[in-house]
C-alpha cells in the first residue's frame, strides 16, 4: 500500500470514530489530510504537486458546499472532502465524490429503514423532557463521515 492509501486509512478513521461518537468532525482532521495531502502530492509531483492539492482542496470544498448551504450536511463534512482533496486530487476526488454520495445514500436508506421499522414495531425512543430541539435534531441527523471515508477508499481501488 502506498502512503496515499494509509492517509487515507487513518484520516477516515478518525473522522468516522469522531463523527460517529459526537457527530462532529474536529478540526483537526480535515486539517491532516490538508497538509498530508499537500505532502503526498508535492512528493509525486514536485512542486506541480502544490497546483493539484489546492485544486483538489478547492474541489472537495465545492462538491459538497451545496448541501451544506441547503442544510443536509455539517460543514465538517465539507471540510473533510476538501481535506481528502488535497490527497487526492481533483480527477480522483470526483470519483471519490461520486462513491461517497452511493455509500451516503446507502447508510441512509438504512438508517431510515432501521428507524421504521422500530416505530412499525412500536419502539419508541426515549427523550427527554428536557431535550432541546437542537438536541432532537442532533440526535435524527445520519454522521457522513463514514460515507466520505468509503467513497475515499473505494476511488484507491485499483482499477483493472
Amino acid at each position: 500500500m502506498t502512503a496515499q492509501v494509509w492517509i487515507a486509512i487513518l484520516v477516515g478513521v478518525a473522522a468516522m470514530i469522531d463523527d460517529l461518537a459526537r457527530r462532529q468532525i474536529a478540526n483537526w482532521i480535515p486539517v491532516a489530510a490538508l497538509v498530508a495531502g499537500l505532502g503526498w502530492q508535492v512528493g509525486q509531483s514536485g512542486w506541480f504537486g502544490v497546483l493539484y492539492a489546492l485544486g483538489g482542496a478547492a474541489a472537495g470544498f465545492a462538491a459538497f458546499l451545496i448541501f451544506y448551504l441547503m442544510g443536509g450536511m455539517g460543514g465538517g463534512d465539507v471540510k473533510l472532502m476538501a481535506g481528502f482533496g488535497a490527497l487526492l486530487g481533483a480527477g480522483r476526488l470526483v470519483e471519490a465524490a461520486l462513491w461517497a454520495a452511493g455509500v451516503g445514500g446507502v447508510i441512509a436508506a438504512g438508517v431510515l429503514g432501521v428507524r421504521g421499522i422500530r416505530r412499525a414495531l412500536g419502539k419508541k425512543e426515549v427523550v427527554s423532557s428536557t431535550a432541546t430541539a437542537e438536541e432532537i435534531a442532533h440526535r435524527e441527523s445520519i454522521p457522513y463521515a463514514p460515507a466520505i471515508a468509503l467513497g475515499v477508499w473505494l476511488s484507491l481501488v485499483p482499477k483493472g
